[in-house]
């Protein structure tokens, strides 16, 4: 099983840093740094091609927002449906407040819904919300924990050795954190700050970008909302990553738990540019009062994407289908790199699978990423991975036929061990 010439994307990349500044920015700028395509020429399925024609099974599902397979017809028939009659017009379409009633009939947490483009658009309106119902300015957040690039947020990520560009230590001046599930730690904060928290968000479990992902203690989300409520604090949960991934009607609910607001993006359109953040009745009032938009909220087609992508997500009964996939997924690949003397741990959620080769140096299981992306299994080497209901048995054989040659070509794992 040969590696996959890629020239042509190195050649466009060359291209574009003469116009782009690093070529490929953002997050999607990783892709620059490692070998393998740079540029997709269209997307089918569970499946991207890139502009040398190679052909990829993709679980990375474009970071999250794919999760019922590329250019799905119905969501794509809904959306162009809504283009015909109308998108970005002066007054908004009756589709905004259809998309709301279905989100609060699905979503456990949701009375009411607001709408903007990015996960990031969520989590800071549900954060303005917070203090200007509470009065309050502070927010508690997880060490590690990603909800945006707002200042904010952005500002919790620097440290003495990473200087995160563009931010002052005054963004960060309001912005509290704690370990993952160390609800004494919250404790504690609530007490050297007791009426000055306005919100604790958090995604509903850990998934850092650089570590393994860890699931909620038993209890710990008890104690936290036990927490917020008793001293007026704001429950939020990011569930822009993994919403409609573990349980359409919020993560919380699987977890056991209730939250004052949760935030969807990603998924929720199943690639159209649309977010969501839903809450209580009782924050309906203070809700409507914040003045937060923009030009492209209030785009019609998005939102008709979304609803068709959440009804068929219920008929699929996507979250549990995504689920036993990603246990099949986890164990074929566990299972093979045992073959070839490697550990591989799978951490987080089975639809949002985070692996590490733990007995080698990072720069092996980098190597690994690599050999399996050449070959036609798109992976990254540092981020949680994606599964959808695209994704099929096909889909597995072929996978588990390209990692194990991307072993192969690592060679035996003795040579790496960790010292």
């Amino acid at each position: 099983m040969e590696r996959f010439d890629t020239q042509k994307s190195e050649d466009l990349l060359a291209r574009a840093r003469e116009v782009i500044p690093g070529g490929v920015f953002g997050h999607y700028g990783t892709s620059v740094r490692r070998p393998g395509p740079k540029w997709f020429s269209r997307s089918d399925g569970a499946y991207f091609w890139d502009i040398d024609d190679n052909k990829y099974i993709d679980y990375m599902c474009a970071y999250g927002p794919m999760i019922l397979g590329y250019n799905h017809p119905v969501v794509d028939e809904a959306a162009r449906n809504q283009y015909q009659a109308g998108n970005t017009v002066s007054v908004s379409s009756p589709v905004m407040v259809e998309l709301a009633e279905l989100l609060v009939e699905t979503v456990d947490a949701a009375d009411w819904a607001l709408f903007g483009k990015n996960g990031g658009d969520s989590t800071s309106l549900a954060v303005r919300i917070a203090r200007a119902a509470t009065g309050r300015t502070k927010i508690v957040k997880i060490q590690d924990g990603y909800h945006g690039v707002a200042p904010w947020m952005m500002a919790s990520m620097a440290t003495e050795e990473r200087e995160i560009k563009g931010i002052t230590k005054e963004d960060g001046a309001n912005l509290l954190q704690i370990p993952w599930n160390d609800a004494t730690a919250f404790e504690q904060l609530i007490a050297e700050y007791p009426d000055d928290i306005a919100c604790f968000i958090s995604s509903p479990y850990d998934h850092p970008a650089m570590r393994d992902n860890t699931l909620p203690e038993d209890g710990y989300w008890a104690k936290v909302e036990s927490l917020c409520q008793k001293h007026g604090i704001l429950l939020i949960v990011d569930d822009v990553r993994s919403g409609f991934r573990i349980d359409l009607a919020g993560s919380n609910v699987a977890y056991g738990f209730s939250a004052d607001m949760v935030c969807f993006g990603k998924a929720i359109a199943n690639g159209y540019p649309l977010s969501a953040l839903v809450g209580r009745d009782s924050l309906k009032k203070v809700a409507s009062e914040v003045f937060y938009t923009g030009s492209h909220f209030f785009q019609a087609a998005p939102m008709a994407a979304a609803k068709a992508c959440l009804v068929e997500m219920k008929k699929a009964d996507a979250a549990n289908q995504m689920t036993q996939f990603g246990n099949k997924l986890n164990d074929g690949l566990v299972n093979i790199a045992s073959q070839h003397g490697y550990d591989l741990k799978a951490s987080g959620i089975p639809a949002m699978p985070y692996y590490r080769l733990t007995n080698v140096p990072f720069d092996i299981h980098s190597q690994w990423i690599d050999e399996c992306v050449t070959r036609g299994v798109y992976l990254l080497n540092y981020h949680n991975h994606f599964v959808s209901t695209a994704h099929d048995e096909d889909d597995l054989n072929r996978t588990f036929d390209i990692v194990n040659e991307a072993f192969k070509a690592l060679g035996d794992s003795a040579q790496h061990q960790v010292a």
